[in-house]
């Protein structure tokens, strides 16, 4: 994640401390020296909705050999014994596991900080109340468009609505919530709308996320943006920002799963205030850039252990068969070794470009699922040649 806020702002929020503090960027098995990573675990892989680019190809039925209630709770000792700040649970959709609010309670009374992805669908003020008590720091609700543009995406009609009064929910008992949006060409006009949105209904959070082609989602490489709309949407999420701090709301805005963004925000940096341009800088050098199998880590539904959640046809290892925290730092396994300290391993433009000391070589799922390798150049990557000093 890159905090546009902080870059742009030098505001700072509970992931900024685990994003940009100094000496992480050395940290081979977790967030910083003495703690594991930030782990998103696919509690279940049941959904009452069918996104057109779920990772997890996750549909409204029961899957078999899901961790049970007491392996579980095994799994969450483990990562409080590992240190693992913050555990993020997802799905499918997690508010249908029926055990949620006694492993996410769990979690939390363990010091491990429970978060919260989902559609929202099923956030009812009760719901909302309960995430709050049991100490969830915060709930990402997934939208990706307007009304009519999220339902077809999402494949069911209401879904928007829906969502939207589970963030009126959350926002009403005071629970922290904030959007999920991924971009793509049916929504990428709708930018400054989604921002109105979240100053309309007091949103203080929204996490823009790029595609990445995996699941249901590795379907949708021709529904992507072009690398000139990628510059446009990060004007806008920029201007808008700014458009917010000017008028005194208070709101965090991030991207996710392209580390060109932080090159292309520095650029622009350089430009209009220079001094800031050098603070920014010295936030993507502490950073480092993605850090999958590093700082953040996947278990799936059955137990399995891959380097992100868009990176499930690599294996690890399985929870129910060893312990997180062994898997995690057995440098036996090629792929998870690589991400340890890829950059000798990349190709292409990634292996030649200048910024590959803060950008890490961006994300490799997209790479490999356009050219079938793993360590070759991410096609997202928007930068020009020039741009990245070729």
């Amino acid at each position: 994640m890159i905090s546009i806020t902080k870059f742009l702002l030098g505001t700072s929020n509970f992931g900024d401390t685990l994003r940009y503090k100094k000496g992480a960027k050395n940290t081979v098995h977790g967030t910083s020296d003495g703690y594991g990573p930030v782990v998103a675990w696919n509690m279940t892989r049941t959904c009452n909705l069918k996104c057109r680019h779920c990772y997890m190809n996750s549909e409204n039925k029961q899957y078999e050999g899901e961790l049970t209630h007491q392996e579980a709770l095994k799994f969450i000792d483990d990562l409080c014994a590992f240190k693992v700040p913050v555990l993020l649970f997802s799905g499918g959709e997690p508010l249908i596991r029926e055990d949620f609010f006694h492993l996410a309670e769990h979690a939390a009374k363990h010091n491990i900080r429970p978060t919260v992805s989902t559609n929202g669908t099923l956030i009812t003020r009760k719901v909302a109340q309960k995430l709050k008590e049991i100490g969830v720091g915060y709930v990402g609700i997934s939208l990706d468009g307007l009304r009519e543009a999220n339902d077809k995406f999402r494949g069911k009609e209401g879904a928007f609505d829906a969502a939207l009064q589970g963030i009126e929910n959350c926002v009403a008992v005071g629970q922290r919530v904030g959007l999920r949006f991924t971009i793509n060409k049916h929504n990428y006009n709708d930018l400054d709308q989604i921002f109105d949105l979240i100053e309309e209904h007091n949103i203080n959070r929204v996490c823009f996320y790029h595609l990445v082609y995996s699941g249901r989602g590795s379907e949708m490489i021709k529904e992507d943006i072009s690398h000139e709309e990628s510059r446009k949407a990060m004007d806008t999420i920029m201007e808008r920002t700014m458009d917010f701090h000017r008028r005194g709301l208070e709101k965090e805005i991030l991207t996710v799963d392209n580390h060109a963004d932080s090159i292309y925000l520095y650029m622009k940096l350089k430009e209009i205030d220079p001094k800031r341009a050098e603070e920014v800088y010295e936030l993507m050098q502490i950073n480092g850039g993605n850090r999958s199998g590093i700082a953040f880590a996947n278990v799936d539904s059955l137990g399995n252990v891959h380097p992100d959640q868009f990176t499930q046809n690599h294996t690890f290892g399985n929870v129910k068969e060893t312990p997180f925290s062994e898997i995690w730092t057995n440098m036996s396994h090629p792929i998870l070794a690589g991400l340890k300290n890829r950059k000798p391993l990349l190709k292409g433009r990634c292996s030649k470009c200048s910024w590959l000391h803060v950008c890490n070589g961006n994300f490799r799922a997209r790479a490999e699922a356009v050219t079938g390798d793993f360590w070759e150049s991410d096609p997202a990557c928007y930068l020009s040649d020039s741009e990245i000093g070729l």
